[in-house]
């Protein structure tokens, strides 16, 4: 078994006397896609800001590729590609093809200029200035400005942002294809499409420590239980408390309207008792149970659950400025 290509070990980053970083310890493998996700101030930003080494560490270790990236110098950060968000530092004028010859000089060998405009999808737009490129159009350059050095760790900063939905389906295709040559890759998204598709592993951080980890799966499949089902109209305020009670009968939980005649029980089971109270109460009504599913939340509904969690959590207020 290979070493991990990134090593995070008790990481902590304060800014002041406030914590953003606070004890937070992963690992990304080879041939893995390891991603990040938290709220905006979760501390997400400053810690890839430190795997990169634009950032020092206030406590902890970092080793990417077996070197601290504050020290590792130009043979480390040849071997890291950065997908940035943001453009910066980009004369506007410049073109794709013109950009990525220029960031091609400063790498001994890996992919062609041209190679890269076809394998990033910019073949139409590849002499268009920067500054007429549509923001997916730019999202595409910057992932394909990180693959110019063949990197073996790829850190990438919401990949698919302000792409169209075949650029979005074309990137994750492309990531997936990278993973599969044994690239290591880090992948920081508020796109819980982008995790539920491309991640093998998600860490979940809130106020700079660790909330969850596991795949997106396993992430889901923990979510409370729920039962949803759809009438044929919106109901009434007191009809619908009715309804709740019926169907609580007692136990902790939750009725909610999510619009449209449609509702969702939370924490309870499906129980066939359950059920046999709510198509009773909907018989004595008259109302037809147009559709009914059971089952744990999606892995939208469990991160919401964590957030709220580590929300009542002791600590500082998440950063502003810090994703």
């Amino acid at each position: 078994m290979t070493d991990p290509a990134i090593v995070v070990d008790d990481l902590t980053k304060r800014y002041g006397a406030r914590p953003v970083v606070d004890g937070l310890t992963f690992s990304v493998s080879r041939g893995e896609v390891f991603t990040l996700l938290g709220p905006n101030g979760a501390g997400k930003t400053t810690t890839v800001e430190i795997v990169e080494g634009y950032r020092t560490a206030d406590g902890g270790s970092v080793r990417v590729l077996g070197t601290d990236p504050g020290t590792g110098g130009r043979n480390l950060k040849a071997r890291v590609g950065l997908m940035l968000q943001g453009g910066g530092g980009i004369y506007p004028q410049a073109r794709p093809d013109e950009i990525l010859r220029l960031y091609a000089n400063f790498h001994a060998g890996g992919r062609g200029p041209q190679k890269l405009i076809d394998l990033v999808g910019l073949r139409t737009s590849a002499r268009t200035p920067y500054r007429r490129l549509s923001g997916g159009e730019k999202q595409r350059l910057a992932l394909a400005v990180a693959l110019v050095g063949d990197p073996e760790v790829l850190i990438l900063d919401e990949p698919t942002a302000g792409m169209d939905p075949e650029g979005r389906a074309a990137t994750r295709t492309l990531i997936a294809e990278l993973r599969g040559t044994g690239v290591a890759i880090l992948l920081t998204t508020h796109d819980l499409a982008d995790v539920e598709r491309l991640a093998d592993h998600v860490a979940l951080i809130d106020h700079g420590r660790l909330v969850a980890a596991g795949s997106p799966d396993e992430l889901a499949s923990s979510a409370s239980p729920r039962l949803r089902f759809r009438l044929p109209h919106p109901l009434e305020v007191a009809d619908r408390e009715e309804l709740s009670g019926t169907l609580l009968d007692g136990a902790p939980g939750s009725l909610t309207d999510e619009g449209g005649g449609r509702y969702r029980l939370d924490g309870v089971t499906a129980e066939p008792d359950v059920l046999a109270r709510l198509a009773r109460w909907s018989a004595e009504r008259g109302l037809l149970i147009a559709e009914l599913t059971t089952g744990r939340g999606s892995l939208e509904e469990r991160y919401l659950e964590l957030v709220a969690g580590a929300e009542g959590e002791p600590g500082a207020p998440r950063g502003e400025a810090d994703a």
